[in-house]
């Protein structure tokens, strides 16, 4: 049987069958001229990943990529059932919500002198320990703990088995390509296979599995091991975050029928038709913005300070999310529990 379509395939796919999400060419540029205007600044630049958050890893080693293997290992679910309610975890005086809480939590264990880190010990991690490591401050817990309890004893049982216990090995047999790095990922871990179906098509998204390229270059500064001669192949990560922003922005256009769902708070079903269209049209979305953005700087003659890839405009619009979340009050997130994203 044929593999399913690449994640830039898949969503062009999608985005030219879809019937309740549309991608709107107006609004597309409206947020690449946004973005023209960070594209000179750090919130473009790889090196903007460690200085603009305070939580990720500092240095360039193979400790900081095992810490980026275990939190996109998790990197899945972290939306409140009810606003006002959520899972907080506070590291160095700040109390963090959503996936801010899982790099706090990671660090917070470090410190107690709890190895989560490393393989050999998150793949026989029991569920107990793993609700100790990822306890809240509140009465909410972290949603999907047994999920996140199997997928990491998955993970650490197979990094142990085939990589020796350190994700750079895996990394380092990918020979400096994204797509091969991507490919592993997801051919060794099965929890990063991010697919299913769509009009009669196996499509794929790999919203993980992405990420943890992405952020493998991002924590090496595309240099050494990190040096991806293919980076610019991978796309944005399609999540429930990045479809609310760019619907804000206006890039992108829910059909009636979706918006009143959507604003009742249904749950879509993971392969769901309406959240398949919402994940493909933003991540296409996101490409044209892409294509869009480059060609105003070559008008404007602006030379960015590296290269302009979505990798690093999905950074951009998630933090803007995150900043104009009170803004964004009007626009609902799609509901969908799943370890994918």
């Amino acid at each position: 049987m044929d593999g399913p379509l690449p994640p830039r395939e898949s969503a062009r796919f999608v985005a030219e069958r879809s019937r309740d999400v549309a991608v709107d060419g107006a609004g597309v540029r409206r947020v690449a001229e946004l973005l023209l205007a960070a594209a000179a600044g750090p919130a473009l630049r790889v090196d903007g990943w460690r200085a603009l958050h305070e939580l990720n890893p500092r240095a360039a080693d193979a400790a900081a990529l095992d810490w980026v293997f275990v939190v996109d290992t998790l990197n899945f679910s972290f939306w409140a059932e009810q606003e006002g309610r959520k899972c907080l975890v506070s590291y160095g005086g700040t109390a963090y919500s959503g996936y801010w809480a899982l790099c706090a939590a990671v660090n917070r264990a470090l410190d107690e002198g709890i190895p989560i880190t490393s393989a050999s010990y998150y793949a026989t991690v029991t569920l107990d320990q793993v609700r100790h490591i990822f306890r809240s401050d509140t009465d909410v817990p972290m949603p999907l703990m047994e999920d996140r309890h199997r997928v990491l004893n998955e993970a650490g049982r197979v990094l142990v088995e085939r990589f020796g216990g350190c994700f750079l090995n895996c990394v380092r047999k990918s020979e400096k390509s994204a797509q091969k790095l991507l490919h592993l990922v997801v051919e060794s871990f099965p929890s990063f296979r991010d697919e299913t179906e769509f009009e009669g098509k196996r499509v794929s998204f790999y919203k993980r599995a992405q990420i943890l390229v992405a952020d493998t270059w991002s924590v090496l500064e595309g240099k050494g091991d990190g040096c991806f001669t293919d980076i610019a192949s991978i796309t944005m990560f399609a999540d429930y975050r990045l479809p609310q922003v760019l619907a804000y922005l206006g890039a992108l256009k829910y059909s009636d029928a979706l918006l009143k769902k959507l604003r009742k708070g249904e749950m879509l079903s993971y392969g769901d038709k309406q959240e398949v269209e919402i994940r493909g049209c933003s991540l296409w979305c996101v490409e044209l913005i892409r294509d869009c953005l480059l060609e105003l700087i070559e008008k404007e003659s602006e030379k960015p300070h590296g290269e302009i890839n979505s990798i690093l405009l999905d950074y951009y619009l998630w933090d803007y999310a995150r900043d104009h979340r009170e803004d964004m009050k009007g626009i609902p997130f799609h509901c969908t529990r799943c370890i994918y994203y």
